[in-house]
């Protein structure tokens, strides 16, 4: 597998994800922006610190009755069940992953119950638009397309991109992704925007992660462009697939999406997240979840006072 660090459970039918392609075209936050996405573009310092907080309130301001919760106490967040090892669900039942184990200790800080409901990539912006979920939690790019539908924390990781397929196919990575390959993706991500604004290629878009895998496996399609951490977490040893590309992208990071009028939520879960980073919380989970993972030299969480304990 090729990876460069840049500065910046059953198959679906072809059939039915065409359907859902066919959806998404019509479905407003859903579809592709249709405006080129500079996914694999280097990292942009300046772009990412506009959007990212000087400093954060202290816990012990923050008044807990006034985050806007739908249930007083308690957040309620929407997430996926099959993308690990970000966020899905384990055999005992329960939603973990590196983004929902890392959101349980920020909420932790603030004395917040969490209480998380599958739902699909697709619907998830929306969902938390609308308010049906206090938060969204899916590793989820912070692009400017989406912050006019939905508000965002500071970052807490960055994304990168990758491309699965099978070991014998002769796809060597994102340059051979061209004419009349069969490419997937998941509906609504940054990677179906980029296979359709970017490569300006019609990708075969699916539900979720298990289900685009689970057709790059069985030849349905010929290529899967995923995030890095999915992919990781789907391709096993045997499955007769390979990544053969991954390339991290520091220019978006990925953040929890909430409401854009709930302000103050926004600042509570930011002085969450410096917390668990000054206590080293974020980087025993980051080394938990990702322990071959390097990280980008030009690239920290949180707010731009936050500072990560000393190793």
């Amino acid at each position: 597998m090729k990876i460069k660090a840049m500065k910046w459970l059953t198959a679906a039918p072809v059939a039915l994800a065409l359907a859902v392609s066919l959806a998404a075209c019509g479905s407003g936050s859903s579809a592709p922006s249709g405006t080129p996405t500079d996914a694999l573009a280097g990292s942009d310092q300046q772009t990412l610190d506009k959007y990212t907080t000087a400093d954060v309130t202290p816990i012990d301001k923050i008044d807990k009755t006034k985050l806007g919760l739908n249930t007083e106490g308690k957040l309620e967040v929407g997430t996926l069940s099959d993308a690990p090892p970000n966020i899905f669900i384990d055999p005992s039942g329960k939603f973990t992953g590196y983004d929902n184990e890392l959101l349980r200790a920020i909420a932790g800080k603030l004395g917040l119950e969490v209480e998380f409901v599958a739902t699909d990539f697709s619907a998830l912006l929306s969902q938390v638009s609308t308010k049906q979920f206090d938060v969204g939690s899916s590793s989820i790019s912070t692009t400017d397309a989406r912050r006019q539908n939905v508000g965002f924390t500071n970052g807490y990781d960055f994304g990168f991109m990758a491309v699965v397929a099978k070991t014998d196919s002769g796809i060597k990575g994102f340059a051979d992704l061209k004419g009349d390959l069969r490419i997937g993706v998941v509906q609504g991500t940054v990677q179906d925007d980029y296979v359709t604004n970017t490569l300006k290629l019609e990708p075969i878009r699916f539900p979720d992660y298990a289900t685009v895998y689970a057709n790059v496996r069985n030849g349905q399609v010929d290529a899967w462009v995923a995030p890095s951490q999915q992919a990781t977490g789907q391709v096993k040893e045997g499955d007769g697939t390979a990544i053969v590309e991954s390339v991290v992208n520091t220019q978006n990071f990925t953040a929890y999406a909430v409401a854009k009028d709930n302000q103050p939520l926004i600042d509570a879960l930011n002085s969450g997240l410096d917390a668990v980073i000054a206590d080293g919380t974020w980087t025993k989970l980051t080394k938990e979840w990702y322990p071959d993972r390097e990280m980008p030299t030009d690239w920290k969480p949180g707010s731009k006072a936050a500072t990560l304990p000393q190793s």
